[in-house]
């Protein structure tokens, strides 16, 4: 596929001796939706902000569709579009005048039809004419995406922006996300909420203390990293697990009646049926059977460490929907 973003041994390092990132190599496809996952200080903010030429980089080099971000920095930052954690935005402008000067400052020409749409799709366009000051929070994220669309970019950075919104706005996010997909922008995407990775994302990247973890397609780590769990309802129950069946490594639980196996999703056929065929020989019959796989939220936790993950979970909580809009 097309590289529209290349980031080569890119590293952040402060006065203090703090090495925020270090040496990130990453290539974005063109028209893909790429999640970057992490634990808070993994780096993921800095290294957008390196890309988006609000951070300085100490060692590395980035390109956007072969431009690059320091020699070049006007052309490829006229093809990027964020969308920042905070809210900042022009208090007392309008929701049109601050969402077109947004689109000036990349020197685009006037296109009123282009803004409608975009405040439209947003669920903005009632709102068109009333001062940002006046608008709830939730109204307010969905300008920081309207701005952040208003050049037309060809990438679109994503810093966490369901955090603290509604599931109005949410969905209406997502709506608009994968319509932008569809004619050809690259997304980046980080979030807290994994789930949301897993329902939106192509490739998922791991980002853990500054450093690239794992980058894979989305389908492609559930099959390797992903374990599923085959669990069987025996017709009678057992007091223990058989020693010709120890190798399996079988749970036994719900008082003798059910046993738990947990295997690679990649070995599935050929694991069953040969557990299913060491059971009839041990003489143990079953009534029913059940599966199921780990989640990308179990894959992060397996990744990075349960203490980091919980931080994330809580920081996912602290920040959950709300009721404005």
């Amino acid at each position: 596929m097309q590289t529209i973003l290349s980031i080569e041994n890119l590293s952040k390092a402060y006065a203090t001796g703090f090495r925020a990132l270090k040496n990130v190599s990453l290539e974005i496809h063109r028209g893909e939706i790429f999640a970057l996952l992490g634990p808070n200080g993994a780096g993921k903010t800095t290294l957008i902000s390196i890309i988006c030429g609000i951070v300085n980089a100490s060692e590395g080099r980035v390109r956007v569709d072969g431009h690059d971000i320091v020699t070049d920095f006007r052309k490829a930052r006229s093809l990027i579009g964020l969308v920042p954690q905070e809210l900042t935005t022009d208090a007392f402008e309008t929701v049109w005048a601050t969402v077109s000067f947004s689109r000036g400052l990349f020197g685009k020409p006037a296109n009123p039809a282009y803004i409608e749409r975009v405040l439209r799709d947003l669920s903005l366009w009632e709102k068109r004419d009333s001062k940002i000051v006046t608008l709830s929070g939730g109204m307010k994220r969905r300008v920081l995406i309207a701005k952040a669309l208003s050049h037309e970019p060809q990438v679109l950075f994503l810093d966490e922006p369901t955090a603290g919104v509604d599931v109005e706005l949410r969905r209406d996010m997502w709506k608009l996300v994968r319509g932008l997909k569809a004619n050809g922008v690259t997304i980046i995407l980080t979030t807290h909420y994994i789930d949301e990775a897993e329902e939106m994302a192509d490739r998922i990247g791991v980002i853990n203390a500054g450093e690239i973890m794992l980058v894979e397609r989305k389908d492609a780590l559930m099959r390797k990293l992903g374990r599923k769990q085959l669990t069987l309802q025996l017709e009678a129950p057992l007091s223990a697990i058989p020693p010709a069946l120890a190798h399996w490594h079988l749970e036994l639980g719900a008082g003798g009646t059910a046993l738990t196996y947990t295997y690679d999703a990649e070995n599935e056929r050929n694991d069953i049926i040969t557990l299913l065929k060491s059971l009839s020989d041990a003489g143990i019959g079953f009534t029913d059977l059940q599966t199921s796989q780990s989640s990308l939220e179990d894959i992060f936790v397996s990744l990075v460490g349960k203490d980091a993950a919980a931080e994330a979970k809580a920081t996912q909580n602290d920040n959950g929907p709300v009721t404005s809009s």
